[in-house]
């Protein structure tokens, strides 16, 4: 995986984290550097590492599934893809919060980082190397995040579903990819 792909599959996994920075600028009376410093940080820390979480608990499979790794890797990204999708198209509306306090803070970042495990463990299955991708990620989706809070804050709720679309579709395009050449149909 060249680090195109990778950043394209970090700015898909930082779109949940940026639809969740989006709202918590809305939320926020008052914007400063510090607090989106705070939301980037929770988000860009809990994405890098998940990867990380995942590719270890994915190489401990690696040996039992490797002919069918791209599937895998496909099915992953496709139903993380997809759910994003769906997200974005579904009318329900979350009153976000302005809290940033540890226990809301974690809660959230850990719900947005669920997908970056999961691609943790499909790197498990791919030549990835697993701490400069964690890296990418993570610094990816702090940048977005910090950005997503101060859009929130002037912008409003409306770019929510626009990023999770966007977020899903890249992610579906990437497994399509990873099991094409799998499959040995295409090759970069």
């Amino acid at each position: 995986m060249g680090i195109a792909e990778i950043l394209l599959l970090a700015v898909g996994l930082a779109m949940d984290a940026f639809a969740v920075s989006v709202c918590k600028g809305l939320a926020m009376e008052k914007i400063t550097a510090k607090k989106a410093v705070i939301v980037g940080l929770w988000f860009g820390g809990f994405q890098a590492l998940m990867p990380i979480i995942g590719y270890f608990l994915g190489i401990g499979f690696k040996d039992y599934i490797t002919s069918v790794d791209h599937w895998i890797a496909f099915a992953l990204l496709g139903f993380i893809g997809a759910n994003m999708i769906k997200e974005s198209l579904s009318k329900k509306e979350e009153q976000e919060d302005s809290s940033l306090d540890f226990k809301t803070m974690l809660l959230l970042a850990l719900a947005t980082s669920i997908d970056a495990l999961a691609i943790g463990v499909t790197f498990a299955f791919l030549e990835v190397n697993i701490a400069f991708s964690s890296a990418i990620i993570g610094v990816v989706t702090f940048i977005l995040s910090v950005i997503g809070v101060k859009i929130g804050s002037i912008f409003g709720i409306k770019f929510k579903s626009k990023a999770e679309l966007a977020g899903g579709i890249i992610l579906i395009l990437l497994g399509i990819k990873i099991l094409l050449e799998g499959l040995g149909v295409i090759s970069f």
